[in-house]
């Protein structure tokens, strides 16, 4: 695996441009300018984003989809939810999206650069990022607690996946070398795309790092650190994960 070349970081540089702030701003959260995108964002977040109860679960169930991309049906919303960049998100059929969860899609290469399958389980205070390319989850998934999915040279994970809580998928770096500038503004730099495949177990703790391939079927272990790839119905542990077994095939 090969890194990428560097890319400058979105965000940093949106924060760094001119402008207004009260344009920064509705780049940075709302997703879109003007003054009725700007007002429902903001009605709507104030008014019902941290509501407790049966009242602020109905409102939100209401009023989120009209902040989104695309969204299914019955789609659940908890409290706290920050969002960033919402109009670039699309939501399937059922997904349920817990406490404290941040959905940032500021960095996405579309308007679908976020996507989250339908019956997919979002549980409270996970952090998902798309700094560059896209982050697509897909159907009947569950993601953990205290999980960050920080995608740079892009994030993809399949259908029926498990990922326990305080995981961490992607990332990147930024160039270090002397004599460049500040490290901040030399640009981030991948080994590329992290992709889970179908039914893939991830244990509570794994770090998947960017550039690895999950194949179908695969379980890494807890606390596992994952830098190479893993193939279809292996089973991985350790730091840095080795192979121990292969699942058993009825």
């Amino acid at each position: 695996m090969t890194s990428s070349s560097p890319k400058k970081d979105r965000v940093v540089a949106n924060l760094s441009d001119g402008g207004s702030g009260f344009a920064k701003y509705q780049d940075f959260f709302v997703g879109k300018r003007g003054a009725r995108a700007f007002l429902r964002y903001e009605l709507t977040v104030m008014m019902t984003g941290g509501l407790r109860g049966a009242l602020g679960y109905l409102l939100r169930k209401k009023l989120y989809p009209g902040l989104m991309g695309q969204t299914g049906k019955s789609v659940n919303f908890g409290r706290n939810i920050t969002l960033r960049c919402p109009p670039c998100i699309v939501l399937g059929d059922n997904v349920t999206i817990d406490d404290n969860c941040t959905l940032d899609a500021r960095g996405a290469d579309d308007a679908q650069g976020f996507a989250i399958g339908a019956r997919t389980l979002i549980a409270r205070d996970v952090i998902m990022v798309v700094k560059q390319s896209y982050l697509r989850i897909g159907a009947d998934c569950s993601i953990g607690s205290q999980t960050t999915l920080s995608a740079v040279s892009g994030i993809s994970i399949g259908n029926h996946a498990i990922i326990a809580g305080q995981c961490y998928l992607g990332g990147g770096r930024y160039r270090t070398t002397l004599g460049a500038g500040p490290m901040v503004e030399q640009g981030l730099e991948t080994k590329g795309p992290v992709t889970l495949g179908n039914d893939v177990w991830v244990g509570a703790g794994a770090r998947v790092l960017d550039g690895v391939t999950v194949g179908d079927g695969a379980i890494i272990g807890a606390g596992a650190v994952v830098s190479k790839d893993v193939p279809p119905l292996a089973i991985v542990v350790g730091i840095p994960a080795r192979q121990i077994g292969t699942r058993d095939v009825n």
